[in-house]
């Protein structure tokens, strides 16, 4: 995932989950706003209620190789929480998931095969 594509700032994180619905799928709560940016960004928050740092860290790591598989569609920005069940899930599980929620939202563009 490339750093253009990565919200960083706590305050870009507030201000997108304190002014939109969520919208929650199995073990993810996703927060979606629309812009007329021409690039997405997603950030991903993995609370310390799951684990350790080490393992945070891997959650965030194998989300960011999921979600760098697809095209998206480049007018939004969008925080991923990540509950407590993505500790018993596999890789495969997590990304069938994360695939069906993201189509969902409508974030993924119409041809995005794997690359």
């Amino acid at each position: 995932m490339k750093k253009i594509n990565i919200v960083k700032n706590s305050r870009d994180f507030d201000s997108i989950i304190k002014n939109n619905k969520s919208f929650k799928y199995k073990d993810y709560i996703f927060y979606v706003v629309r812009n007329i940016s021409s690039v997405y960004k997603f950030g991903i928050a993995v609370p310390k209620k799951i684990g350790s740092a080490v393992i945070r860290n891997k959650i965030k790591r194998r989300i960011k190789s999921i979600l760098d598989k697809k095209d998206y569609k480049n007018d939004f920005n969008c925080i991923i929480i990540v509950g407590k069940g993505i500790l018993t899930k596999s890789f495969e599980e997590m990304s069938n998931n994360l695939y069906d929620a993201l189509a969902k939202l409508d974030l993924l563009k119409e041809n995005s095969d794997e690359k």
